[in-house]
């Protein structure tokens, strides 16, 4: 029954979907330059990459492989 109504909307062309032309307040307020000035080139970044919380995890990743491996070798 509910696959039946979802088929007939869709058939019906109820669901239109968004708009065709995307707006963005930030490039609706500022000027070009303004924008072009605030885009971060990724290879010319030198700040921080890695947080804490990243750190964290590779830490603990090489935490449980050496566990891991530990107990493969002992027992």
């Amino acid at each position: 029954s509910d696959y039946s109504h979802l088929g007939f909307n869709l058939r019906s062309n109820i669901f239109q979907g968004g708009p065709l032309e995307t707006r963005s307040l930030m490039k609706d307020s500022y000027t070009p330059d303004i924008i072009q000035k605030g885009t971060r080139d990724p290879k010319n970044w030198y700040g921080r990459k890695t947080d804490e919380l990243g750190k964290w995890h590779q830490k603990n990743a090489l935490n449980l492989n050496l566990q891991k491996a530990l107990e493969d070798k002992y027992g």
